[in-house]
């Protein structure tokens, strides 16, 4: 339950510091007092947008705390998911920087705005007028519904069944479209593969090639100089190896009288050698050298294949048009595996969507069951309210397809009247008729669901007299039931039923308007009740009512 609230630099507030206890308990205050600005304050601890506007002038920041007792409510799987230390104190903080800047903190931790959100609505609701008119949504009647059929986790079961479901939906239907579009390239891509494999590549042989070519194209230079080369060290009359040869014989014979000419005479045979292996190898070379005009044909024939190639698929080597090849060949090894992967997806699919359906009708069961029980709770509540005649219905119908929330739609149905039809609720209620419906609702809810603290702003709008007082009985009610409930309101019949009384009013300076908020002792109820009952100015008759009104 909400222990303090703490606003610095909030609106029309300077600073506010106030302390709640359980039971029920009510604010009250004149319009423009500054009740919205606490509501707004603790709108931004539940996550809602910060708007800097709101900051009070010549204020740096503004801080909204609130301090909650949690120990009842089993809020420990929130805190382990979310990494957070656990106390059975919990605080919530949010921070508004002039900048725009925001900041959000649970027990002094810095968290996401989202964190802050989930934590904030288990912890607290907020019901404003405005959210009377959700009585008119779908959505918010099936949640109610659900709320009171306790079937959260068979609807988080099934929301999985169903996400997975449109997920392996949207898949197929992705596959279908790409197999669509390459059953329409497949032609194109076949043809384009079958050419580069019939031209049966090799890695490296461009290379190869272009070099053969360049010895073709010259042949007969290249194998004339060979031949002088060759000439040059092996002819007869003046050869360099016949030369050599002598020089050599000549050291030879110089050994007996000339100790180091063996050693020189050593390494003359020794070059001799290897330049008669290196004429060896020039002559061979030059034999197999041969002007071949039709090879030389072949092989410009081979390279310009492979340069159209290269230029068509914008490479530049054969490596690449062998990888190019090689996509091809994945792509259309995917163009003919399409069948087998749109078989295996619908059957998943359809595997996904039968899970889904069998959630989906066991929902619909926990509905209907909680539908009957839920009609004639309120049935029974309204009657307390002023409705001797109402009827309240729930209609279930089912959809043609499975939706996220299953396949159900579902229509609150509602009439005060004898002879009245049925009808949607937002279409046969008045504004005060409403107003009990909600009320009815919520006291449903809060019976179902371990909310710690529910806070109505001016619920009883549209309705007074008895029925006030009938609706302070619910509101106290529900108070008793280990909850909070706060009340803000204007009738004097439900301030009076408070355990607390709190007043919201607006003190001036000479140069700024504040806003407070205070606890009222007996005195000063008897005194604003009074106000509430006759206006400005107090008569006895007022004062006497208002007595009257807190004896009860």
């Amino acid at each position: 339950m909400l222990r303090s609230l703490y606003i610095q630099n909030y609106a029309l507030i300077e600073q506010l510091d106030i302390d709640f206890e359980s039971g029920f308990s009510v604010i009250t205050g004149e319009t423009g007092a500054g009740k919205s600005i606490i509501l707004g304050a603790i709108g931004l601890l539940l996550g809602q947008r910060a708007d800097t506007k709101s900051i009070r002038i010549g204020a740096k920041k503004c801080i909204i705390e609130a301090h909650f007792r949690i120990a009842n409510y089993d809020m420990h799987p929130f805190f382990e998911e979310n990494q957070l230390e656990y106390d059975d104190e919990c605080i919530l903080r949010r921070e508004i920087q002039a900048s725009g800047k925001s900041r959000a903190f649970i027990n002094d931790t810095p968290v996401t705005l989202a964190q802050l959100k989930e934590l904030g609505e288990q912890l607290i609701d907020v019901h404003s007028q405005h959210q009377n008119l959700l009585l008119n949504k779908e959505g918010f009647q099936l949640n109610v519904l659900d709320l009171l059929a306790h079937n959260v986790r068979l609807f988080i079961e099934y929301k999985a069944l169903y996400s997975a479901w449109r997920s392996t939906e949207k898949e197929l239907n992705e596959l279908l479209e790409e197999a669509k579009r390459s059953k329409a390239d497949e032609d194109y891509i076949r043809f384009q593969l079958e050419q580069l494999e019939e031209v049966g590549l090799n890695d490296g042989e461009q290379e190869q090639l272009e070099l053969e070519s360049e010895v073709l194209e010259h042949a007969e230079e290249i194998k004339a100089g060979l031949y002088r080369a060759e000439q040059a060290f092996s002819s007869d009359d003046n050869g360099l190896l016949n030369a050599i040869k002598e020089r050599y014989n000549d050291l030879s014979s110089l050994q007996k009288i000339y100790s180091g000419a063996s050693e020189l005479a050593e390494r003359i045979y020794v070059a001799w050698l290897e330049l008669r292996d290196v004429v060896d190898e020039i002559a061979t070379a030059g034999e197999n050298i041969e002007y071949n005009p039709s090879r030389l044909e072949v092989v410009n024939a081979r390279l310009d294949q492979i340069y159209t190639l290269q230029q068509k698929h914008h490479v530049s080597s054969v490596a690449d048009l062998i990888d190019t090849m090689n996509k091809y060949a994945a792509r259309l090894n995917d163009i003919t595996s399409f069948d087998d992967r749109i078989a295996e997806l619908e059957k998943r699919k359809e595997v996904e969507y039968n899970k889904a359906l069998e959630h989906a009708a066991s929902l619909t069961k926990t509905r209907r069951e909680a539908a009957g029980f839920t009609e004639k709770e309120m049935a029974a509540r309204l009657v307390v309210l002023g409705m001797p005649n109402v009827r309240f219905k729930i209609d279930i119908t089912e959809r043609q397809e499975l939706s996220i929330n299953g396949k159900d739609s579902v229509n609150f149905l509602f009439s005060a009247n004898k002879n009245g039809a049925l009808q949607s609720i937002s279409s046969v209620a008045s504004g005060g008729e409403i107003a009990r419906v909600m009320l009815s609702i919520k006291a449903l809810i809060a019976g179902a669901v371990k909310l710690p603290t529910i806070v109505f702003d001016e619920i009883d709008t549209g309705v007074s007299g008895e029925m006030a007082d009938r609706m302070a009985d619910i509101m106290q009610e529900m108070g008793e039931r280990e909850r909070q409930v706060i009340s803000i309101t204007h009738l004097p019949q439900i301030a009076a039923r408070g355990k607390i009384h709190y007043k919201v009013y607006k003190r001036d300076n000479e140069n700024e308007t504040n806003s407070h908020i205070s606890r009222l002792t007996y005195d000063e109820r008897v005194e604003e009740l009074a106000h509430m009952l006759s206006g400005a100015s107090l008569t006895e008759a007022a004062l006497a009512n208002a007595r009257m009104l807190l004896s009860k």
